[in-house]
């Protein structure tokens, strides 16, 4: 069987096609090529349209299956990763009802906060195992309230992920991790939390049809299937966010294994058998993939917004028309601590590391006579990989103390600077693989539509390509603490 993966990013959508027989991709597919537009209406705000996710979603399929390394009808279950935390709101026809608020956007945080305040820290805490914060039920409370017209003629919410599957097979559907990623989800009742619902006065009705997420969510189309190329009836079996599913495709299933990614943000993401919480809710924790309620698996969720955009952003900036890989050279010919240049990458948005603060990106020490594009450069990895020590020493304190991290060879991780910035900082070893968001998603359809006998059969071929050991971690540390005083000293103003 051939097994169809979508990973709906930010920034664009891929579709991968893996042989279920070999566990290995057959052919991968972008689309756009150029990032996607995020929308900012106002300072802090990040919306998506997910109508243009569904047309790039359909091109990146009909791209795949152009490259004529498959028979498109040999496919046979269809699985779907998603940036997280997204809010989609369709009415009765199914049709959006305006465009995503997308996970980076700010504007719900004091909605979160009263949510809080109202059904009090340690219930919210011990139920939800988090805070409201700027998660997607508070979203929607601002549409509620910003909105009511809109918000009046709701018929279902969903996540992102939600809403591709919805186009392909008309249904809509929902999972536990799902609800949970949106602060919907009650661990202590297993059940829809009825302390969000009354307090932010939603009807049960909006919530879609929660269903196992390991299973049939809807089928193809004919229409849909026709203008694809694929066979119409086959399952969507598998949706999951970008996380978890990063967690996934690298068979991070079991107490105390560690996942890392950095992307346009970045993710340390670590499964636990406790309802574990930070009482600060500085670090989150979801449903993983494989929760049950007789088997309950949660993911804790080290996210921080600013990683691989500020990257980006100085590429385009500063970069003056070099690649990636001239500007990491240029970044080498300068020393481990960029001569005190110290960069936060923190123009994302609220960071809930910093209890759903905006710091904003900001450079300390620049010295017109003494640093060059090249500091920048290397400041500006060095500072990313210093963001992620700071959330893992939060992570730590909750009892996630990984001795390795897992991690896909992709993205920052591509860059050989980052890398060794990034296990120095941490003092922990990473072993990349190649692994993709697709290619989980993919392999996710494959245990959903039974193709697997379970989810250890869909990775028992997996193959690590490198382990990256710390080997300076006393020069590192030094620029660490130096950068984290600069942190906390911005924290208490």
């Amino acid at each position: 069987m051939l097994l169809l993966g979508i990973d709906v990013g930010t920034s664009s959508i891929k579709a991968s096609v893996v042989d279920a027989a070999t566990q290995k991709p057959l052919a991968s597919a972008q689309y756009p090529e150029t990032e996607s537009k995020i929308n900012s209406l106002q300072q802090g705000w990040a919306e998506q349209s997910p109508e243009m996710w569904w047309e790039h979603a359909q091109k990146a399929i009909q791209k795949v299956n152009a490259t004529g390394a498959y028979n498109p009808q040999d496919i046979g279950a269809i699985g779907i990763a998603y940036q997280m935390h997204g809010l989609v709101i369709v009415d009765q026809n199914q049709e959006m009802l305006r465009e995503s608020i997308i996970w980076c956007d700010s504007r719900a945080v004091p909605y979160g906060q009263k949510a809080l305040e109202h059904i009090g820290q340690e219930q919210s805490l011990s139920r939800l195992l988090n805070s409201p914060g700027n998660f997607t039920a508070a979203k929607l409370a601002w549409v509620k309230e910003n909105e009511p017209e809109t918000f009046s003629k709701i018929h279902k919410i969903m996540l992102p992920g939600d809403y591709i599957a919805m186009k392909l097979t008309g249904e809509i559907t929902t999972s536990v991790s799902a609800l949970s990623e949106g602060i919907f989800w009650d661990f202590q009742k297993d059940e829809v939390s009825q302390d969000v619902m009354n307090f932010f006065g939603f009807s049960p009705d909006i919530i879609p049809e929660v269903r196992p997420l390991f299973t049939s969510h809807g089928e193809v189309k004919p229409e849909i299937a026709s203008a694809l190329s694929l066979k119409a009836g086959i399952p969507v079996a598998y949706k999951s966010g970008d996380q978890p599913n990063n967690a996934l495709s690298l068979n991070v299933l079991n107490p105390g294994e560690v996942a890392a990614t950095a992307g346009t943000s970045g993710v340390i993401y670590g499964v636990s058998d406790q309802l574990v919480y930070d009482p600060q809710s500085r670090v989150n924790t979801f449903a993983h993939v494989n929760y049950t309620p007789d088997s309950k698996r949660v993911g804790v969720l080290m996210n921080i917004n600013g990683t691989g955009i500020m990257n980006s952003w100085i590429k385009e900036n500063m970069g003056q028309g070099l690649s990636y890989p001239q500007m990491n050279e240029e970044a080498l010919k300068t020393p481990v601590g960029s001569n005190g240049l110290r960069i936060f990458p923190f123009g994302n948005g609220a960071e809930r590391v910093f209890n759903n603060r905006i710091i904003g990106a900001q450079f300390h020490n620049l010295d017109f006579n003494l640093h060059t594009k090249a500091h920048i450069f290397r400041a500006v990895q060095e500072g990313i990989a210093f963001t992620f020590r700071y959330g893992l020493d939060i992570m730590r304190e909750n009892g996630m103390n990984p001795s390795v991290i897992r991690a896909g060879n992709a993205n920052m991780f591509l860059s050989g600077l980052f890398s060794e910035a990034f296990v120095n900082a941490t003092g922990v070893p990473v072993e990349l693989y190649q692994n993709d968001g697709s290619v989980g998603a993919a392999l996710g359809a494959g245990i959903g539509a039974k193709a697997f006998a379970s989810a250890q059969e869909a990775f028992s071929r997996f193959e690590r390509l490198r382990v990256i050991e710390p080997t300076q971690t006393e020069i590192y540390e030094a620029a660490y603490q130096d950068w984290k005083a600069l942190l906390l000293k911005q924290l208490s103003n």
